[in-house]
């Protein structure tokens, strides 16, 4: 989409950019010559994706770096540490891309305490830990930064059976419009992006787990009627990043295929019994030691 010296010269932090989505838009960055940082949890799986993009793109002339450092978005200290070694390797940092989260469909009424915490702390808490901290850090520097942040298109709809996402997502999405309104005055620009399906081995499985995937077809209701492409979503990110969105701020921008039209993307689960619904925790559950076990290898 863009041309290739587009992101020249740019630092971009990319939390949850080892895996899925935060990858895909991480490999995009580097083909426009961004250097990337990647964090999340498993330092391994980190590793792997670095080495991987690094192979990847050793003979692309212009390309960017890659720094992999395992962080847990909830842990304020790990991120100050993320900036600090983003500062000794690439010299500042001028784009943060709030990816990490933490999502699954489950009635409400079924949740522990622990379980909406998960998500609130990792969505909104560990959003606003790092764009708090790249905030600061750009202020005292002087430096005009972009955050970008991952939202959803229920954030404002909201949507059943996801509500943990939905609080969490919904905050965050006004923490955006309210800070690209105080931080106007820094040349700070923050704006979201609000997208519908787009497939991930990991996410997928939670959201749309058997036997609710064989019920219905996640493209039905979208009038494109197909999910997105990992580099779509890339191309909007590496804009929203760019100077060329240089006069973009306080925005959502939904990339879904028209699905928001039809209002609160999980609402329709009312239609699955408690047995199916037995089922569907029992398949998340597989699909969350499977991956812990990829992140072990």
């Amino acid at each position: 989409m863009l041309r290739d010296d587009a992101l020249k010269g740019k630092t971009i932090i990319v939390t949850g950019g080892g895996t899925g989505l935060g990858k895909s838009m991480t490999r995009y960055f580097l083909q426009l010559g961004a250097n990337v940082t990647i964090c999340s949890r498993r330092q391994a799986v980190l590793d792997q994706t670095a080495q991987e993009l690094t192979d990847e793109l050793k003979d692309q002339v212009g390309a960017g770096q890659v720094l992999a450092i395992a962080c847990d978005v909830r842990d304020p200290v790990g991120i100050e540490k993320v900036i600090a070694d983003t500062v000794a390797r690439f010299g500042q940092v001028d784009g943060l891309l709030n990816n990490s989260a933490g999502n699954f469909i489950s009635p409400t009424e079924r949740l522990s305490y622990k379980a909406f915490d998960v998500v609130v702390d990792i969505v909104l808490r560990g959003t606003y830990y790092f764009t708090l901290a790249v905030g600061k850090y750009w202020i005292e520097n002087k430096i005009k930064g972009t955050v970008l942040n991952i939202s959803t298109t229920y954030a404002t709809t909201g949507s059943g059976y996801v509500v943990p996402s939905a609080v969490a997502k919904g905050g965050a999405l006004i923490m955006t419009k309210s800070l690209a309104a105080e931080w106007g005055k820094y040349g700070i620009r923050l704006n979201a992006i609000a997208p519908g399906p787009f497939p991930t081995k990991g996410a997928w499985d939670r959201l749309f787990p058997e036997p609710l995937a064989s019920m219905m077809d996640p493209t039905s209701r979208i009038p494109l009627k197909r999910v997105g492409e990992h580099q779509e979503l890339a191309n909007l990110a590496a804009y929203l990043l760019s100077d060329f969105s240089g006069y973009v701020t306080g925005e959502c921008i939904t990339i879904d295929g028209g699905e928001v039209l039809a209002a609160g993307e999980f609402n329709h689960l009312e239609k699955v019994t408690e047995d199916q619904w037995d089922m569907i925790g029992e398949t998340i559950k597989q699909a969350n030691r499977e991956s812990k076990k990829e992140g072990q290898k």
